[in-house]
């Protein structure tokens, strides 16, 4: 059985530990690293896993892939280790457009690497994009999504400033309009022009724009997309409205609620039963992050079955950039 080394052993480190053993990868093969004393001595304790301080402890003959679950603006650190032993790698979320670039630019030996992607693999996601490629309920007309979580809930257990989310270039709110935006463009298309704002509206204990909103057009239909880290009621809510049905979801139920133009009532959809970890907002759910390393491990063997690329992530991060951009002029 190949081994697997997980640089960073933050909240997304451990949760890319359990993955892989729901997948069936046993501890005794997943390898953790990390800078921090506390993180791996918790790693350790609460997985039993290998821990090593450096690079240099491992014989990377034995490891079959890295994945990197640093800090969005730290991820080309992780990646050229990876890089380095010529290993298959995961990267977590992107926000920061010159680490994807160099990731890019300096991968010589066309190394698998496999930009995280997430919220492709929710079950209700997966749905929606089932829903709107059949064409059932006719074209999309136009639709609104709202994702929100007050930013001192993401990790009760530490201050905003001890981690990324509290820099403005990883900012809280910054981070999670690409994260959105991946599904979307995913289900709905690349929109033909932007337009947004963003701002700090409150004080949330550090100096972050906390709202994001902005308004996407692809020529015969529109989308609103609105991402806060104020909202003290974590949330997603999206409506679509097709030409003969509205769709909507809120993030907090496992199932569809569509109204049937023909029928005049709602139709439920029930999603499969998802699974929530401890200490984490019941609008995550740990589904999709098992789904997303599962692709990745299929990936390593055939690229084209997992579903993002370090090109789709930049176009997303032109996006970003383009609401950004619209705001400033």
């Amino acid at each position: 059985m190949k081994k697997f080394l997980i640089i960073g052993l933050g909240s997304m480190g451990k949760r890319r530990v359990r993955c892989l053993k729901v997948l069936g990868i046993s501890q005794d093969n997943i390898y953790g690293m990390d800078k921090r004393a506390d993180r791996c001595r918790e790693a350790k304790e609460k997985y039993g896993i290998h821990i090593i301080k450096d690079e240099n402890e491992i014989d990377f003959s034995e490891i079959k892939a890295v994945i990197v679950s640093l800090p969005p603006d730290k991820h080309y650190e992780g990646v050229k280790i990876a890089f380095k032993h010529k290993k298959p790698v995961f990267v977590e979320a992107s926000v920061v457009m010159e680490d994807v670039k160099k990731i890019k630019e300096n991968n010589i030996d066309k190394v698998f690497v496999a930009p995280s992607c997430t919220f492709i693999f929710h079950p209700v996601i997966k749905k929606i994009k089932e829903i709107v490629a059949g064409e059932r309920y006719g074209k999309v007309c136009n639709f609104s999504y709202h994702s929100g979580q007050y930013l001192p809930d993401w990790h009760p257990w530490e201050d905003v400033n001890d981690f990324y989310v509290s820099n403005r270039a990883t900012g809280g709110a910054r981070e999670i309009v690409p994260y959105e935006l991946t599904w979307i463009v995913d289900v709905m298309g690349y929109p033909k022009e932007v337009k947004g704002y963003f701002r700090k509206t409150t004080d949330i204990g550090c100096d972050i724009e906390d709202s994001y909103v902005c308004s996407l057009d692809y020529g015969n239909m529109l989308g609103s997309l609105l991402v806060d880290v104020v909202g003290r009621n974590a949330l997603r809510n999206l409506v679509i409205n097709f030409e003969t049905a509205q769709l909507q979801w809120r993030g907090d139920r496992e199932q569809l609620e569509i109204y049937e133009t023909e029928k005049k009532k709602w139709k439920v959809v029930e999603i499969q039963e998802m699974i929530h970890e401890e200490g984490y907002n019941k609008i995550i759910n740990e589904n999709m992050y098992i789904d997303e390393i599962d692709a990745f491990l299929k990936g390593i063997e055939d690229s084209r079955l997992y579903p993002n690329t370090l090109e789709k992530d930049i176009e997303v991060l032109e996006i970003l950039e383009m609401i950004e951009n619209s705001d400033k002029d």
